[in-house]
């Protein structure tokens, strides 16, 4: 897909939307906290020819091809600004019908968007996503920090991120290990969820718990499914692609009408 820099109330946004199907959905990929539209690597692409639907890709603001942050600091609602700009993403281009799939902290934003601005969201595919703090999660945050500093990662994230690498990272870290973000918390916001919900996580997850997943689809109201993969970790699509491919494309065919 070709990708343009589009301007979303000041933020400058990489986007790649392919309309190939007139009158259908759009499936909107959300990356998670180190992640990119390039990261998505084909697998945006195959769920869209499978069931039909356009697809459309963004670099969040500080990521990807993306424009630089202007600071690393963020506060404890960050993910609902994302929710904000995706919103406006969407107002900018004239899609009045998605489907979200979001990975990690994507599928954290997907939950909030979800929440906030349900007449534009036809159905909900959260992958690894978090509605709380957990200790497992603080652990894959810092193990993750380590990496970054003690291995070859800062040069394979520039491949992706340029020299926005040391900001994103900062911005993901220091949020996440601080004092303040324990409690964070927006199980608050899922009795608002009026869309259909696919749950999907890694049983070997290493960021979060189970309880992530049982505690979500017992609180929506659009009716929800979950998907635990046996022996898989925290990046299903990647790890697993065609198992999370299937899931996801018999979700969207069951929940919602993309026929005609």
């Amino acid at each position: 897909m070709e990708g343009r820099i589009i301007d979303v109330k000041g933020r400058r946004l990489y986007i790649e939307y392919n309309v190939l199907f007139e009158d259908k959905p759009t499936l909107v990929f959300l990356h998670d906290s180190l992640g990119c539209t390039q990261l998505w690597r084909d697998f945006p692409s195959a769920l869209g020819n499978a069931v039909k639907c356009n697809v459309l890709v963004y670099d969040r603001l500080g990521y990807g091809k993306s424009f630089p942050m202007l600071n690393h600091e963020r506060e404890n609602n960050y993910m609902e600004t994302e929710a904000d700009v995706l919103n406006d993403l969407l107002n900018e281009l004239n899609i009045e019908e998605t489907v979200l799939f979001g990975h990690s902290d994507g599928g954290t934003i997907a939950l909030i968007a979800s929440s906030k601005y349900p007449e534009k969201i036809k159905a909900v595919i959260c992958e690894a996503g978090h509605i709380f703090v957990e200790d497992v999660t603080v652990k894959g945050v810092k193990d993750a920090l380590k990496a970054y500093q003690t291995t070859s990662l800062p040069e394979r994230l520039t491949k992706y991120h340029g020299d926005k690498v040391e900001m994103i990272v900062k911005a993901w870290t220091e949020i996440w290990l601080s004092d303040r973000f324990r409690s964070w918390n927006i199980e608050y916001l899922l009795k608002n969820i009026q869309a259909p919900l696919l749950f999907i996580q890694g049983e070997k997850d290493e960021y979060g718990t189970l309880n992530q997943v049982e505690k979500t689809v017992s609180q929506v109201n659009g009716g929800s499914e979950k998907y635990i993969i046996p022996h898989v970790g925290h990046t299903p699509h990647k790890e697993v692609p065609d198992l999370v491919l299937n899931a996801a494309s018999k979700f969207i065919r069951n929940r919602i009408s993309i026929d005609g």
